[in-house]
């Protein structure tokens, strides 16, 4: 673990797709993209900021576990999200909460999660149980898009798999992106690329200039986007999405109407790796201490006020409207945390899926548990927090 501190410069590089500057006024002409959509894009990121910073709040208070804190990074995330068509799939990490929910994930769940609670993903947003072990959803992104290629003899559905700059480091990230390459499939790479992996820098990761170029050896798309620009992102991921499912047409007028920024193929493939450049403003989890190693982050640029300054700009947002959305943002996160702590504990669920058939030895002490609840009640486990 590198402790030096220091300020990444790998996150810093120039060749950034974007649509908005730093400040959110427009560097291009505008993107197609629906007003509706914008508006979704800025509740959205509202909500992601007001979890997040209740969520640490609430760990710091002992009533959930340790949380990644996506601040920084949460436009990306979003934008990624709404680009998705319903039919397709999410392979998130521990860090996409923002996804998560801009895909229709509870945010009770994702709370009673973290207070220890069973359950995760949603298979009616389409969104697979979050992943901890670094790159091994990537994979299993490609695998289920192969199935569904495989099934129809055509794209059923897109894959988009996250996964962050410390991800390439690991041998299942090569793997997938082969795999996607060699057998052609319906996924994109969401790689945020914050210049960090927990306290290694990205430099002491690759001695790649970027991350996108990564895709070139496995006849992948790379393309790398200022993954802090949700309109950027936004427009690269649909794009990508829908080349994933051979809408040559779309592409073919998506890249006559602004030069791409790529490091691979020109598009003729499905798969896409897209490296959306972002900074990560807080610590990695709340474990953590970047102080340790890095220099305060710099936060110009952040996607939320970046992009209410566009909509402002656009006449979209006014004092009023912004301040509705906030009542609606914070009305929604207190339903989920009453939600999230009302619910209850069944401690023998632990004994469930340890295998694929009870063996003697675990029914034993399940019984041995129920027969404790039965006479001490809850001080079992004593205090709930």
């Amino acid at each position: 673990m590198s402790t030096t501190r220091r300020t990444p410069d790998a996150a810093d590089a120039d060749h950034r797709y974007r649509y908005l500057d730093e400040s959110g006024h427009l560097v291009d002409d505008p993107p197609a993209v629906t007003e509706t959509t914008l508006l979704e894009l800025y509740e959205s990121l509202r909500f992601a900021r007001a979890f997040d910073e209740r969520a640490k709040s609430l760990q710091r208070q002992g009533r959930i576990a340790t949380y990644a804190p996506m601040a920084g990074q949460a436009g990306a995330q979003v934008a990624a999200a709404l680009a998705m068509d319903d039919e397709d799939w999410l392979y998130p990490t521990y860090r996409d909460n923002a996804a998560k929910f801009a895909r229709g994930v509870d945010p009770a769940d994702v709370l009673a999660l973290l207070a220890g609670h069973e359950g995760d993903g949603d298979a009616d947003a389409r969104v697979m149980p979050e992943y901890i072990p670094i790159a091994t959803q990537l994979p299993q992104a490609v695998g289920a898009a192969w199935a569904g290629l495989l099934r129809s003899g055509e794209p059923e559905y897109a894959t988009l798999a996250t996964l962050g700059d410390g991800a390439t480091s690991e041998g299942d990230f090569h793997e997938g992106l082969n795999f996607a390459g060699v057998f052609d499939t319906p996924t994109i790479f969401l790689c945020q690329n914050n210049g960090w992996a927990i306290s290694t820098p990205a430099e002491r990761q690759t001695r790649s200039k970027t991350l996108a170029r990564k895709a070139t050896a496995y006849g992948v798309e790379g393309v790398r986007v200022d993954g802090m620009d949700p309109l950027a992102t936004y427009v690269t991921v649909r794009r990508a999405v829908r080349k994933a499912k051979d809408d040559v047409a779309a592409v073919a007028d998506e890249a006559a109407d602004r030069e791409a920024v790529a490091a691979g193929p020109s598009g003729a493939t499905r798969p896409t790796l897209v490296e959306a450049v972002v900074r990560r403003f807080g610590a990695h989890t709340t474990s953590d201490d970047p102080s340790r190693y890095r220099e305060e982050p710099d936060r110009s640029g952040d996607p939320l006020p970046r992009l209410e300054t566009y909509l402002r700009d656009r006449g979209l947002l006014d004092d009023e409207r912004v301040a509705a959305v906030g009542d609606r943002v914070e009305t929604r996160l207190e339903a989920a945390v009453e939600r999230a702590e009302a619910r209850e504990t069944d401690p023998t669920a632990a004994f469930e899926h340890v295998y694929a058939e009870p063996t003697p030895a675990v029914d034993d002490q399940r019984a041995e548990l129920e027969r404790l609840y039965e006479e001490y009640g809850d001080r079992v486990a004593g205090e709930r927090h």
